[in-house]
């Protein structure tokens, strides 16, 4: 049986020791201007501090269940992929559109999750990284506050490749089914986002099987993205 280190999170920390420097993830929010760009390193980075922040602070446990709310408006930012792997490296499911969720994980409108039951952490998604101007009302919790302090580093536990990891209407997925089927080509790939599931297998799941990368754009300019595949340098 195949354990979750030797699943995504194996592949991101070998994508760190072979590519660390290379970028993983280039994030383009067309309507803000918005270009982030993140190597491996700085990427592991994030997601291990993300995972210190859910099993130190929120005292989540494996097999909980993470309702991430971030995926639906915003299916491609990176903050979103950052709170998709920090969950399955602690063996947490992630889910979208299910009940049941120890913690949900919401972007800058908090203001549906703020009579919610379970716990809530607000992503102010700012370009430079900031939190919110106007801190959300307690107990919600202002992500970018929170993850800063915790620690550069991550023990990871072993999981079994049969716990659940994603849960929508449509999928339901363990940890083996995550990387299934993704072979292929080392392409630097350009995603547009869609549905949540789609937009996280491409964007991060392909890369970390495939060695390549990705170019997230989020916004309707089709005029944006011929100059953004020549600029990125997009395989065809």
């Amino acid at each position: 049986m195949r354990s979750v280190s030797e699943l995504v999170t194996e592949r991101l920390r070998r994508r760190v020791r072979t590519q660390g420097p290379e970028p993983l993830v280039t994030y383009y929010d067309l309507s803000s201007g918005e270009r982030t760009e993140l190597s491996a390193t700085t990427f592991a980075n994030w997601v291990d501090k993300t995972s210190n922040l859910l099993v130190d602070e929120l005292m989540l446990e494996p097999d909980d269940r993470v309702e991430l709310a971030l995926a639906g408006p915003h299916p491609g930012h990176w903050v979103t992929l950052v709170w998709a792997a920090a969950c399955w490296q602690v063996g947490l499911a992630v889910s979208h559109g299910r009940a049941g969720a120890r913690l949900i994980v919401c972007g800058p409108d908090w203001t549906p999750y703020a009579d919610a039951a379970p716990d809530v952490v607000a992503c102010s998604l700012h370009p430079l990284g900031l939190g919110f101007g106007v801190p959300p009302p307690a107990p919600i919790l202002d992500y970018t506050l929170e993850v800063r302090g915790q620690p550069d580093q991550y023990a990871a536990t072993p999981r079994s490749g049969l716990a659940l990891a994603w849960d929508d209407p449509i999928h339901r997925l363990t940890q083996a089914d995550l990387l299934a089927g993704l072979e292929g080509p080392a392409l630097r790939r350009l995603v547009s986002g869609t549905d949540p599931w789609t937009t996280l297998r491409e964007a991060l799941l392909r890369p970390l099987v495939t060695g390549g990368s990705a170019v997230v754009v989020a916004g309707d300019d089709p005029d944006a993205l011929p100059r953004i595949c020549s600029q990125e340098r997009v395989d065809p």
